[in-house]
Parts: structure tokens; C-alpha cells; sequence
């Protein structure tokens, strides 16, 4: 299964701070259509059927079930940019 780090959690945190965010919401993982494999990031409301739900303190993340598979190695890590900006990387565990 999918694992976050703290530096994870507390980005998603900074992502999901805001007064109309339901406690439901969450990071979303899904595949990113289109003919290259890769990954697409989104807040959502709450997850899809069939999602792999992880949480981590008071936060959720969202794994489409389709790509859960490929995650399960793998940890979630983010950075905060030069801009202030949060980066995701996925690294093994």
C-alpha cells in the first residue's frame, strides 16, 4: 500500500486548508489519460468506488484502483518549492 511522509501529509494540509473543504475530502491519485503513463494529481470531495482510501493523521489520500497496484512500493513524498509551491514525488519504500 501506498505510504506518505510527514512532509507529504503537511503539504496535503497546506492543499486542503480552506473553509468550504469537506473533513470527506481529499489528495486523489489517478492515472493521467493519454498515451503516456503518468499520474494525476487532484483535490477531490470524497473518493470515487472502487478507490483505495489512506490516511495518515487527519489527512486522506485517494488511489484509483486501477493504479493502486503499481503504488504499493511506492511513498509519497512533497517538497515546497522556491515559488511556494508543493512538488509530489513518488519514491520506493
Amino acid at each position: 500500500m501506498l505510504t506518505l511522509t510527514d512532509n507529504a501529509v503537511m503539504a496535503i494540509r497546506d492543499l486542503m486548508a480552506g473553509d468550504n473543504i469537506p473533513d470527506e475530502a481529499g489528495l486523489r491519485l489517478a492515472a493521467k489519460p493519454g498515451p503516456e503513463a503518468s499520474l494525476e494529481l487532484s483535490l477531490v470531495s470524497a473518493p470515487q468506488a472502487g478507490d483505495q482510501v489512506i490516511e495518515k493523521a487527519d489527512t486522506r489520500v485517494f488511489v484509483e484502483a486501477e493504479v493502486a497496484p503499481a503504488l504499493d512500493d511506492k511513498t509519497l513524498d512533497a517538497e515546497l518549492g522556491a515559488e511556494g509551491q508543493h512538488t509530489f514525488t513518488l519514491m520506493r519504500q
